[in-house]
């Protein structure tokens, strides 16, 4: 499978493309006035604890106050309820100073989700301070593999502690009492990878807690201790992997950062790194820009004849297939099967473009064998298997429903890039000129019957204008019989659909 990567840069906005055999994937992006808080560690204040809640507001000095439940905070070490969720009052108080991790960046109007268990990640590892595990991901699934992995870790630990003579490692601030081992998950991207590649990411990553512990004895209340890597180094840290062919860069600035960083924490990656110069824009020359501009559609074609509708909505997004104008060539059944199996890798790929996180309800059309519904569950899971954020699938219900979740920790694209319309409010719709036209004539007589006035005028738009005049002229002069009064009509090009005025002389 090729993989490419593409950074694009301007002067308020950084954007990063993945592409795979050729189509786009994932888009990400990130704006001077917008960045992504996700990752960075803060120390914060607790403002308010909500014991009906069970969690915390806590103001990290940000736009908004953050949140902070207490099944996200990290009980002492030897509790024996260490199984149950604890009293948010007897884990905090306001005014306490905590310091806390983004796991979820603001969206909309919530605030971020913080967690007190600290996470450090690097190309191949992840650092848990307070852990004594040492975990492997679960998409490394050969098992000797995963035990090679854990045990070499476990060995690089332990000749860090025995080298460390000053015992910065084993011991705390006071050299007072030994320090607990520090916890590790073991990447995806560390597959088959050998001392050599992890040596320096355990190395990098025990200097950076020792600077962000002495940084959290320093920094005052309010302010950010770490913040995580820019969105082109993020590119690099999660997305470019063995597979990566290159990665194609389109400022001189960020590919010289991009491939210092590349010397230091990934092996033969500054080889493939490739500075774009060309006269067309970068992510006009893979057809990108019309891909977002497709992923903020609710319609999304299928080769076949087929289509996807997708609507996102507060609680849950919604996915309905349907077969649109194939008609398949051996029976009902095939092509309905077919079409499942064509909009299973579509709904993939679009829930990786559009970021769409959170409860995802996917209306396959109604399939009669229990074998064919399976392999489409399954079609959906091994399309879903190269998305970076993680997701779980339920198997199709009689109704041809699937039930899924993928994780959410920053907003989708659509609501990064768009707001909701000023006419319709967001509804998706508008009132019918009819309906308004009507609403018009219900407030004369209101305003009439209120009011006195020698005259009255309408103001609305032109479409609602033109339509009184040419459809409803009769009524309006059944009002004006009926209130003594004459009543002109204005139009008005700053107005609405379901805007209007009736103005009173």
């Amino acid at each position: 499978m090729s993989h490419e990567i593409l950074v694009n840069l301007s002067p308020h906005e950084t954007r990063v493309a993945v592409i795979e055999n050729g189509m786009v994937q994932e888009v990400h992006l990130e704006r001077v006035r917008r960045f992504s808080y996700l990752g960075n560690i803060y120390k914060g204040r607790v403002t308010r604890v909500l014991p009906g809640m069970q969690a915390a507001f806590v103001d990290l000095g940000l736009e908004r106050t953050a949140f902070l439940h207490a099944a996200d905070i990290v009980q002492p070490s030897g509790s024996d309820d260490y199984h149950e969720t604890p009293k948010i009052s007897d884990l905090l108080h306001t005014g306490q100073e905590v310091v806390v991790q983004v796991i979820k960046d603001p969206i909309g109007p919530k605030g971020a989700r913080l967690t007190t268990q600290l996470s450090i990640p690097s190309r191949y590892l992840v650092l848990l301070p307070g852990e004594t595990n040492i975990g492997v991901s679960v998409r490394i699934e050969d098992e000797e593999e995963r035990e090679r992995l854990r045990q070499l870790v476990r060995d690089l630990m332990t000749a860090k502690l025995e080298a460390d003579n000053n015992g910065e490692l084993a011991q705390d601030a006071n050299n007072a009492k030994p320090r607990r081992p520090l916890g590790w998950i073991v990447r995806t991207n560390a597959e088959a990878a050998n001392e050599e590649a992890l040596a320096p990411d355990l190395d990098y990553l025990n200097r950076l807690w020792k600077t962000i512990r002495r940084r959290i004895k320093e920094v005052p209340c309010g302010q950010c201790i770490y913040e995580d890597l820019s969105l082109p180094l993020r590119a690099l840290r999660d997305h470019m992997h063995t597979d990566t062919e290159r990665v194609r860069i389109d400022d001189e600035d960020i590919h010289t950062k991009m491939g210092e960083f590349a010397q230091q924490f990934i092996p033969n990656g500054a080889e493939r790194l490739e500075r774009y110069e060309g006269e067309r824009p970068l992510f006009d020359l893979y057809g990108v820009e019309d891909e977002i501009q497709r992923a903020l559609d609710r319609v999304t074609p299928l080769k076949s004849g087929g289509h996807i509708v997708i609507d996102q909505t507060e609680a849950m997004t919604t996915v309905d297939v349907n077969t649109g104008g194939f008609v398949g060539h051996r029976n009902l059944e095939e092509t309905l099967f077919k079409t499942n199996l064509e909009a299973a890798q579509a709904i993939a790929r679009q829930l990786r473009l559009r970021n769409l996180g959170g409860i995802i309800i996917i209306d396959f059309i109604d399939m009669q064998e229990e074998l064919h519904r399976e392999q489409v569950v399954k079609t959906l899971e091994r399309a879903l298997a190269r998305d970076h954020a993680r997701s779980h699938i339920s198997s199709i219900s009689p109704l041809g429903l699937v039930e899924m979740t993928r994780k959410r920790t920053t907003d989708s694209l659509a609501n990064r890039l768009c707001e909701p319309c000023p006419t319709c409010a967001g509804s998706g719709r508008v009132k019918t000129i009819d309906t308004v036209c009507f609403e018009i004539f219900r407030d004369i007589m209101r305003a009439v019957k209120q009011f006195e006035a020698r005259q009255l005028m309408v103001v609305a738009s032109p479409y609602v204008i033109d339509k009184i005049s040419e459809e409803h002229s009769t009524t309006v002069a059944e009002l004006e019989e009926r209130c003594g009064k004459p009543i002109s009509l204005k139009p008005d090009e700053a107005y609405g659909q379901e805007q209007f005025d009736v103005v009173l002389y």
